[in-house]
């Protein structure tokens, strides 16, 4: 039995919430966005005043799939609520001399040492900032969204143990390597 499935979502004020049972879809729309989720077939979902329920029917009891389902669906309409009310904020740094960041129109120009800058657009509903040139912040109501363009632009260039130049996650902690010792 899921233990986070158990957990009923509440919903904050200037949050709507539309459940479609039949369609088995949900739309949450507050100040920070619309975002929408179908949810799987062995779950049900219901909302009842400020508070939205999830749970397994009967003849699905004890199922282990349908129990995944469960905390998976109430996860993904808890992130959704949270999003749409909060928003959710990715930081990045950029370390190397000469390395910097700055925005092309909708686009995020990135110089990291290659002969080329790297052009990224960021999908809808994302949102970037640069500040001082090597600091990106990346906000979005979509959880999913805002960590994949943060990971796709670490996939840039990666944090290397040598040096420790690279882009990484603010907080992020690189395990330094010693470099080649010469003579003995």
């Amino acid at each position: 039995m899921s233990r986070i499935g158990k957990t009923p979502i509440s919903v904050p004020s200037g949050v709507t919430i539309n459940v479609d049972a039949g369609a088995r879809r949900i739309d949450v729309k507050g100040p920070k966005g619309d975002l929408s989720y179908a949810w799987h077939k062995q779950v049900d979902v219901s909302c009842e005043d400020s508070t939205i329920t999830t749970c397994i029917p009967e003849a699905l009891q004890g199922n282990r799939k349908a129990s995944a389902q469960w905390g998976t669906t109430r996860a993904r309409i808890n992130n959704m609520v949270v999003g749409v009310s909060q928003g959710y904020t990715k930081n990045l740094n950029i370390v190397g001399v000469g390395w910097n960041a700055k925005p092309m129109g909708k686009n995020l120009q990135l110089n990291i040492g290659f002969c080329h800058p790297v052009d990224l657009t960021p999908p809808p509903g994302v949102e970037f900032a640069i500040e001082n040139g090597n600091k990106i912040t990346i906000t979005g109501a979509d959880k999913h969204l805002v960590g994949q363009f943060a990971a796709n632009i670490r996939a840039k260039r990666l944090p290397e143990p040598y040096n420790g130049k690279g882009i990484m996650y603010e907080g992020e902690q690189i395990i330094r390597k010693a470099g080649k010792a010469f003579g003995a």
